[in-house]
């Protein structure tokens, strides 16, 4: 809430106008997978039509062990897994909107950009950023969080 408030007075501060729905239907979703090993975090959090994912990373489904074969078969991994969640929670690869990248090396930006493309079309490439980390759990190579529009 106080995040909220600070961007709100910043955002009136810049000469914005600012509309606040403080009556946004939040649903925390998860997964029965994740649920059984405990981890602290929601599958993915649904607010009005927008479904906020949780970073993915290339695991075999139901466990946190890392598909083997490098960058490639963990950026398809991943994908597949993102594919998974929004099918879940009624959604699709051709609602996402915007997704974050995360690398252990940027040197495979472009043998994921190989893989990550094949799941748009050219015409509706969502927004995106990727950025290099120092370490992403269970020692992945890649993690990809999405933000999705459920239509």
């Amino acid at each position: 809430m106080k995040l909220l408030m600070l961007t709100i007075v910043l955002a009136i501060a810049a000469g914005c106008d600012v509309n606040v729905n403080t009556s946004a239907d939040v649903t925390f979703l998860s997964n029965p997978d994740a649920a059984a090993q405990d981890l602290p975090f929601s599958e993915a959090v649904r607010v009005n039509d927008t479904l906020y994912l949780s970073g993915e990373l290339g695991r075999l489904p139901g466990t946190l062990e890392v598909v083997p074969g490098g960058i490639a078969a963990e950026t398809r991994q991943t994908m597949d897994n993102i594919s998974a969640t929004l099918a879940r929670h009624g959604a699709s690869i051709d609602d996402i909107v915007k997704c974050t990248i995360f690398l252990a090396d940027m040197a495979e930006w472009s043998a994921m950009n190989e893989v990550y493309r094949t799941y748009f079309t050219a015409g509706s490439l969502p927004a995106r950023s990727a950025l290099g980390a120092s370490g992403i759990a269970v020692g992945a190579r890649v993690e990809i969080e999405c933000i999705a529009v459920v239509r």
